[in-house]
């Protein structure tokens, strides 16, 4: 069964609170975002904001759900883009993903430390985990995809990923040649046959 559809009222509303929270956080910064400036800057109702975010965490992951439908119409490009196999299917997937965490860094870091365990219940963390779990069992059938999903997901920890950035100054790329050591070494497990 098919949700209802969203009502033109407030599918403009949600709109603007989201470019109203933009506006606030580029010139106010992540630390200072507040449901109650956001209604502000939207010119709705304070009201409003929390009935359809309840918190600060639901207006980020809000944030962060409207950037992810832009990387999943980017891979989906990339795929349209010829025949990529399955490793260079995962590769530019987790490529992609290290250049959108990297782009909403502090807006992760913001839902991460709102809602410890939020980012597990996210739709875009189960959409990640499903699609590396397909992308993972094509490439390496015998293995446990929904397992290595699991610890190929967990180099985007919000934290994790801001401590390689900050504290040990690796560049994305650096990251991005560490995922594709993953990716080579699952490849390569797959490619051995089954015990």
């Amino acid at each position: 069964m098919n949700a209802p559809a969203e009502r033109a009222d407030a599918a403009r509303n949600r709109l603007r609170i989201l470019d109203a929270a933009r506006r606030r956080l580029a010139s106010d910064g992540f630390a200072a975002l507040s449901l109650d400036a956001v209604a502000k800057e939207a010119g709705v109702g304070v009201g409003t904001v929390y009935r359809r975010f309840q918190n600060r965490a639901g207006l980020v992951y809000a944030l962060i759900e409207d950037n992810e439908t832009r990387f999943q119409q980017e891979f989906a490009r990339h795929c349209a883009d010829g025949s990529p196999t399955a490793h260079d299917r995962l590769r530019a997937f987790l490529h992609g993903l290290a250049d959108l965490v990297e782009e909403n860094r502090e807006l992760l870091l913001l839902a991460e430390s709102s809602a410890p365990a939020g980012r597990y219940r996210s739709g875009p963390f189960r959409r990640h985990h499903e699609q590396i779990t397909g992308m993972v069992a094509e490439l390496a059938p015998e293995a446990d995809p929904a397992y290595l999903a699991d610890l190929l997901l967990m180099a985007f920890t919000p934290g994790l990923f801001d401590f390689q950035r900050a504290e040990r100054g690796w560049d994305v790329d650096r990251i991005k040649r560490g995922l594709d050591t993953l990716v080579t070494g699952i490849g390569a497990a797959g490619a051995q046959p089954p015990r």
